[in-house]
């Protein structure tokens, strides 16, 4: 009963903090270092890359999907395979569309940044980060769209469940 209760909220929670993660790079923190000095826009994005891998992002990246296959399990082991298959398919989207577009093309652009000796000249500046933040933000926006999907794959999850079934009470009680 507790992993068919606490499981589906870590789920939805997990998803829901890596969304959000995804879509303020979207909404506000591209755009602001777009605005930004193209060195100091390097400068910052490299800092800020350096400092994502804590203990504070650590779950809501890595654990989402681990949370998710687990809750699939729980709930396929409680009987209820169709809030399960919605849970096994967030874990899936996840898997491919924040995990893999991440490890794949955003963690390579990521490392290929770092590199970049500060101070620049402005037009070399300007060129590296128009050659990364355009490309680095149309993944990022699959990303987002990715997360987003998984979040609400998991409250589709979350209705399937239903309520709790009631106490059995004994007969020979009453």
């Amino acid at each position: 009963m507790i992993a068919t209760r606490v499981l589906p909220l870590a789920s939805l929670t997990l998803s829901a903090a890596i969304f959000g993660f995804f879509y303020a790079w979207v909404c506000s923190t591209m755009w602001g270092l777009d605005a930004a000095d193209p060195e100091l826009a390097i400068a910052a994005m490299q800092a800020m890359n350096a400092s994502v891998r804590n203990a504070v992002f650590f779950p809501a990246f890595f654990l989402t999907p681990v949370v998710l296959a687990l809750t699939m399990l729980a709930l396929l082991h409680a009987g209820r395979p169709r809030a399960a298959w919605w849970f096994g398919l967030a874990a899936a989207v996840y898997c491919l569309g924040g995990l893999g577009i991440t490890i794949a093309v955003n963690v390579p652009m990521n490392e290929a940044l770092a590199r970049v000796e500060l101070p620049l000249e402005r037009e070399a500046a300007a060129r590296i980060w128009r050659d990364y933040s355009a490309p680095w933000q149309g993944w990022n926006q699959l990303r987002a769209i990715a997360g987003g999907l998984t979040v609400v794959l998991t409250g589709i999850g979350l209705l399937g469940i239903g309520p709790a079934a009631p106490p059995r009470q004994n007969p020979r009680s009453t």
